[in-house]
């Protein structure tokens, strides 16, 4: 063990030379110091003050008492240093001590009791979207344990666990909600819900507003009444408007009524149908519950173009380490925040491909040729060096290139492999349509699309047909999308390799 003085042994040898607890401190001050008791005590509450015209009083007394016992003012110094860095942070010794006790149980806790130790403390952070986040992280990845989405039968304000290795998602986690609302849901719920209609028929809408409904709704908390969202948020309106109607024709039955059949009013309390609606896209999906929740639940906005991606892209941002040699890396922007740094104004943001995320910086210029596709939830694919970052203490990646997915396959693709029977399309349509794009490289301005390669099938023969250098579009996914309704069985898929 080596002590930042001999004199120190005595005081820090059962931490091993490094100062832990306050009480080393005062005990350092008095044996190299030669500070009394009182004053040693003195010391350590200037210390936690940090103020500095006291502890410049201290560090003088400090080094005329180590003088005394023969220690030079550099090394009296040295020790002073370090007995100030120590006292921003520490803690008595029985304070340390019931950390300690209260560190162990909770480890022992979340080992042994793992699904009701998350369940817990989500639901103590209900209200905090990150700190909700890094728990469901931790859960998922570190601990295998699986999570229900929010359920209107089943679901309760709290996070439940329902297994050792599941939890139900807590309705009182969804944005826009509240307790009351959740509660009164509880209340009304003696019976499972059977649809919207039923919902809002039985619950008390003086406590569970349209708002709370639809963030319901966003989280997936209706989809085992209906899977569409996009359908079931359309007809809410008409489930409060049929709701109301129930309950005005409540036991208004004329005299004449009460003598025909009862069948004959059956009529009105059937449930209208649903509107008929397309459901949301998987992007349009995670959006809203995103809104609903903080977070994605379900899936991740990476889930969409992941497969794709990785043929040019392979490696994870769970993979990366200290490099000078540049990386390619995709996924989607989160926290995107704009700030002037020394050189001008930069770009910070975490880049998130669902193995983990990085903190990603890019300078004025990139930022400003850039400016249309850094917005939060946009996936991108960038090309830069990782570093180490002096205040996270993680990694860093410093951004060279950036480019959407349309310009990414522009750039890494060959060609877009296209398969007709019969006739071909209106070639000169679709380049009109979406044409080439104009960017600027270090080598100057240059055309940025994508090939085309046709495979034609008749009952006869097959054959490849590419249409040269000169023949090209701008992919966006639009552009993919109409291809593939124009190619036989949809057949229209960009080549990589």
């Amino acid at each position: 063990i080596v002590y930042p003085h001999p004199l120190l042994e005595q005081v820090l040898a059962e931490t091993y030379g490094i100062f832990v607890y306050q009480e080393q401190v005062m005990q350092a001050a008095q044996v190299m110091g030669g500070y009394t008791l009182g004053g040693a005590d003195l010391l350590r509450r200037a210390m936690g003050k940090k103020k500095p015209e006291e502890m410049a009083k201290e560090r003088i007394k400090f080094r005329a008492g180590a003088l005394e016992k023969g220690i030079a003012e550099a090394k009296a110094d040295e020790v002073f240093d370090l007995m100030e860095k120590f006292a921003g942070y520490g803690f008595n010794k029985s304070h340390a001590a019931a950390y300690s006790l209260l560190a162990y149980h909770t480890a022992w806790i979340k080992v042994h009791c793992t699904a009701e130790f998350f369940a817990a403390n989500m639901t103590i952070e209900s209200d905090d979207t990150d700190k909700l986040n890094v728990l469901l992280a931790d859960a998922r990845d570190n601990f295998g344990l699986e999570f229900r989405a929010p359920d209107i039968n089943s679901g309760t304000w709290r996070f439940e666990p329902i297994s050792d290795r599941c939890i139900r998602y807590g309705l009182g986690a969804i944005k826009g909600t509240g307790r009351n609302a959740i509660e009164a849901i509880v209340a009304a719920r003696d019976t499972p819900f059977k649809s919207l209609f039923d919902f809002a028929h039985r619950v008390d809408r003086q406590k569970v507003n349209k708002r709370a409904v639809e963030a319901l709704i966003k989280a997936g908390a209706f989809d085992a009444l209906h899977p569409n969202r996009a359908q079931t948020l359309a007809a809410l309106p008409l489930a409060v408007e049929w709701a109301d109607n129930q309950l005005a024709n409540a036991n208004q039955l004329g005299l004449f009524d009460l003598f025909e059949d009862e069948s004959a009013h059956g009529s009105s309390a059937q449930e209208p149908p649903m509107p008929v609606m397309a459901d949301w896209s998987p992007r349009e999906r995670l959006m809203h519950e995103k809104a609903a929740l903080g977070f994605y639940l379900s899936g991740h906005l990476f889930d969409e173009v992941e497969t794709e991606v990785r043929q040019f892209a392979s490696r994870q941002i769970g993979d990366l380490v200290d490099s000078k040699d540049p990386v390619l890396v995709a996924g989607v922007i989160n926290d995107l925040r704009i700030i002037n740094g020394h050189r001008g104004r930069v770009a910070l943001f975490k880049l998130d491909d669902k193995s983990q995320y990085i903190e990603a910086v890019l300078d004025e210029k990139l930022l400003l040729a850039n400016k249309d596709l850094l917005q939060d939830d946009a996936v991108v694919i960038v090309q830069g060096k990782v570093q180490p970052d002096r205040f996270s203490g993680g990694l860093r990646l410093n951004i060279q290139q950036l480019w959407d997915m349309a310009a990414a396959r522009a750039r890494f693709g060959r060609f877009l492999s296209v398969t007709f029977q019969g006739h071909l399309p209106p070639l000169a349509e679709i380049l009109a349509r979406w044409p080439v794009c104009q960017v600027e490289t270090p080598e100057g301005n240059t055309s940025l699309g994508l090939r085309i390669r046709y495979h034609c099938l008749n009952q006869s023969a097959k054959a490849d047909i590419d249409l040269g250098p000169n023949v090209r579009f701008w992919p966006s996914d639009d552009a993919l999308r109409h291809w593939a309704g124009l190619a036989h069985q949809g057949l229209a898929k960009v080549v990589y390799s």
